[in-house]
């Protein structure tokens, strides 16, 4: 039998750092007055442990193989861009606005690939992973695409669009991330007698 450690590890950890990137956004959301500097080390390191859960997840093999199916790459690109934003201190607001808008926008597509797979699975709320994608999409999207140069108004696009990324990491980690107690390891080829 297969240990369900690492599946526990990436979906518990999936889950907590979902939660918490919704809770930032909120913050954010509610109060844009917060310091740019403060935020772009926080938002890297968030995005490097981020990026370590991914790859985890990835690596885990949960049940129905659809949550973390392209998490390594996407873990690698998280780890990378949270390097970026922490070392690159001095256009912290501009660097934010174009990593999350990156990642909220490739994030958004892999999701919607994830919610096509599994409605072709059978998993009957798909349509809110594929809801919460095209939001994230969106709303990644708007900032990239920022048309005011406020700080206030910036600080509350970086919030919109965390707590849509949040939300649907969430929900894609709650609805397709599978955990049985007696999981067999894969079997690549069988000896038949």
């Amino acid at each position: 039998m297969r240990s369900i450690l690492p599946m526990r590890l990436a979906k518990t950890g999936s889950i907590i750092l979902s939660l918490l990137i919704c809770v930032l956004g909120l913050y954010l959301v509610l109060n844009p007055d917060f310091s740019p500097g403060v935020l772009g080390n926080y938002a890297g390191a968030a995005m490097i442990v981020f990026g370590a859960v991914k790859i985890v997840g990835y690596l885990s093999k949960d049940l129905y193989r659809l949550a973390f199916q392209y998490d390594l790459a996407f873990g690698l690109l998280m780890i990378t861009v949270g390097i970026m934003v922490i070392a690159e201190p001095g256009s912290v607001i501009d660097s934010l606005c174009v990593a999350i808008g990156i990642s909220a926008i490739m994030d958004g597509f892999l999701k919607v690939q994830i919610s096509i797979d599994s409605r072709i699975f059978g998993i009957k709320m798909w349509w809110l992973i594929l809801i919460s994608a095209i939001v994230a999409v969106a709303v990644g999207i708007m900032l990239l695409f920022r048309t005011a140069e406020s700080t206030r108004v910036l600080m509350m696009f970086l919030g919109f669009s965390l707590l849509a990324q949040g939300i649907s990491n969430l929900l894609t980690t709650l609805l397709t991330v599978k955990i049985i107690k007696h999981q067999y390891p894969d079997i690549i080829g069988a000896d038949f007698e």
